[in-house]
């Protein structure tokens, strides 16, 4: 870990230096000799930075305060994460949500199917889990969300309460983020289909795929913006025990999400 933090720090303070010259080279040449200069800072940044195995700790996102750095942190970092291929338990999923067959997908219908209630099953909330739990390590995956806007993401504990209502917060056993119209919040309040003002996140541009990073023995669940390796919140502080599950709620009418393939590229 201490040689993966030097390495890190020098990467950092080659960015630092970088940054710093381009802003000198933005103030005192014309954009023609900037873009010449950009284009072989980018040939020489990939041949100075090393590949860095990632620790079992979270992502440090609050400590890079440049909006490239922080975005070449994470992709740099998200590229060596080890991506899961979730998919759905549909013995957990609310009898308001279709699952597809190659249970990678849900969506909500108005239509409440008369599904036998095993106590796996969701019967208040409409929401669903994966079928696999974690209790190890760090584990990564993408929901494509194009489209639908009213959904959650995240994780929960195997033990959550499934048959009452609520507020889906870590206090209960959630770990997640949603859209409402056109709002990111963290945690959500699913009977209201609202959150409080002060769940909202920082204003931004809604994602259209949404990355989740859970880090088991840190305590920590990060989301990221999948399309352009941005960060948009995380959980700290948290220490895990037993079970945790991938999970996914939508209210949106007849708008899939869709788990994205554990070894598909685009990170």
């Amino acid at each position: 870990m201490e040689k993966n933090l030097l390495a890190l720090q020098e990467n950092i303070r080659i960015i630092q230096e970088e940054i710093t010259k381009l802003k000198d080279q933005m103030d005192q040449k014309d954009s023609v000799i900037f873009l010449k200069e950009e284009a072989r800072r980018n040939r020489r940044i990939n041949d100075d930075i090393q590949e860095l195995p990632v620790t079992d700790e979270t992502l440090p996102v609050e400590k890079f305060d440049h909006p490239y750095l922080l975005h070449t942190v994470l992709r740099e970092t998200l590229d060596v994460i080890n991506r899961v291929s979730v998919t759905l338990d549909v013995e957990t999923a609310h009898p308001r949500l279709e699952v597809s067959e190659d249970r990678k997908s849900v969506r909500w219908t108005p239509t409440r199917r008369n599904l036998p209630d095993t106590g796996k099953r969701f019967t208040h909330w409409e929401c669903v889990l994966g079928s696999e739990g974690f209790t190890l390590w760090r584990h990564y995956w993408e929901v494509e969300v194009t489209g639908n806007r009213f959904w959650c993401l995240g994780v929960a504990t195997e033990s959550v309460e499934r048959k009452g209502g609520g507020r889906l917060s870590p206090e209960t056993g959630f770990w997640v983020i949603g859209q409402f119209d056109d709002v990111l919040h963290r945690d959500c309040d699913v009977d209201r289909g609202l959150t409080s003002p002060e769940s909202c996140l920082a204003a931004g541009p809604i994602p259209g795929r949404v990355g989740v990073y859970l880090s088991y023995k840190s305590g920590t669940v990060s989301f990221y913006n999948a399309e352009t390796k941005s960060h948009l919140h995380t959980f700290t502080g948290n220490k895990f025990t037993g079970k945790l599950y991938p999970f996914f709620a939508t209210a949106g009418e007849n708008q899939w999400l869709r788990i994205c393939s554990g070894s598909a590229p685009g990170l």
